[in-house]
């Protein structure tokens, strides 16, 4: 019911939707759990999904000690919020949330709770969430009530489709803007950033991979990319999803190789440069800050990188380490015929764009 500018929920009914689907928004809301309540407990359903969590913290015995504000029903990616930030109960809370794509961020009392989480379907986990659907308030048999309800719609970033050329070759695109659902990963520093790139953010000094969900043996793998200072990544090949992938897979440098920090780096490690085994052709990146396109063509032994039009590596791996590698290190990778595609993160920032694939 609607009492002295709130919406009170008795312990009774249906959760209260608002007439209109939602797609990328922020949204405010204030909100209260009785202090003399029992039990208290309610959430905040996202595009018709549960949810954005809210209890009363002294519920131990359901794990509710960790605060509200968490994506409860998570199974896969984190559930619970980073850390506790409810005022005391009978006092009003604010949530501020941002969801974008599938991930989600929560401030509650200007506290940052959950940082850009993939929201998972609670209806059907082998799917991603709904691009737009209805906000809910959710009536969970507890007393709470709600005020000064704000959201503000944010303009959906562009999707990459395919060109008509490349639609007739046969490629596939890995990640288009919106979503990550052809991508498994070991970290949290690989999401979707708010201009629709696939940005790698890593905390200072960590790292990760993310990897395509299927394998791939030969291929065309095309793909933009923006590199931050000093920033280095790399793209794995037929990699297992253990292990180096530079020595177990096939790593392609992805370098500022021209900052100061890498002016004594040898020759295979410079961006394009089947890593350890052949060097590429340097020089053809543009300024930092500003979009590269790469392909890596790979067919049995033969690989060959174009950056930015130009050919940087054309060479045969079996050729190249028949008298050992480069880096004189083993590299048993080489041997492997199929594997994942892979970003190889190192610590530092970079943004990806329009993947796709194309098998051979």
């Amino acid at each position: 019911s609607a009492q002295n500018g709130e919406l009170q929920f008795n312990g009774h009914g249906d959760n209260i939707a608002t007439v209109k689907q939602y797609g990328d928004f922020e949204m405010l809301v204030d909100w209260k759990l009785a202090k003399e309540g029992k039990d208290g407990d309610a959430g905040i359903y996202l595009r018709g999904t549960p949810q954005v969590q809210i209890w009363d913290t002294s519920r131990v015995e359901v794990g509710a000690q960790v605060g509200s504000g968490g994506l409860y029903n998570n199974q896969v990616h984190e559930s619970k919020p980073l850390k506790v930030a409810d005022n005391p109960l009978g006092e009003w809370n604010t949530f501020r949330i941002r969801m974008i794509g599938d991930r989600v961020t929560v401030y509650l009392n200007g506290e940052l709770v959950t940082d850009s989480v993939v929201l998972e379907n609670y209806w059907d986990r082998s799917l991603p969430i709904f691009p737009r659907e209805q906000i809910e308030l959710q009536a969970h048999g507890t007393h709470v009530s709600y005020r000064d309800i704000y959201i503000r719609e944010l303009p959906r970033k562009e999707v990459f489709t395919l060109p008509e050329e490349e639609k007739r070759e046969g490629f596939k695109v890995l990640f288009d803007g919106t979503n990550m659902d052809a991508w498994i990963s070991n970290t949290d520093a690989y999401g979707i950033s708010d201009e629709g790139t696939l940005a790698v953010v890593p905390a200072e000094g960590s790292g990760g991979n993310l990897y395509t969900k299927e394998e791939f043996s030969d291929f065309v793998y095309r793909f933009e990319f923006r590199l931050t200072p000093g920033a280095n990544n790399g793209i794995g090949i037929r990699a297992p999803l253990d292990g180096d992938a530079a020595y177990v897979g096939m790593e392609i440098q992805v370098l500022d190789d021209g900052a100061e920090m890498y002016k004594d780096i040898e020759e295979y490690q410079h961006h394009g440069s089947v890593y350890g085994v052949i060097p590429a052709k340097q020089g053809y990146l543009k300024p930092v800050g500003e979009w590269n396109e790469e392909e890596i063509y790979i067919k049995g032994n033969k690989i060959r990188v174009t950056l930015n039009g130009t050919v940087i590596v054309d060479g045969d791996l079996a050729e190249a380490s028949k008298n050992g590698t480069l880096d004189h290190k083993q590299h048993p990778g080489l041997a492997r015929t199929s594997g994942h595609i892979a970003f190889l993160g190192h610590g530092s920032e970079v943004h990806f764009r329009n993947i796709r694939v194309k098998r051979l």
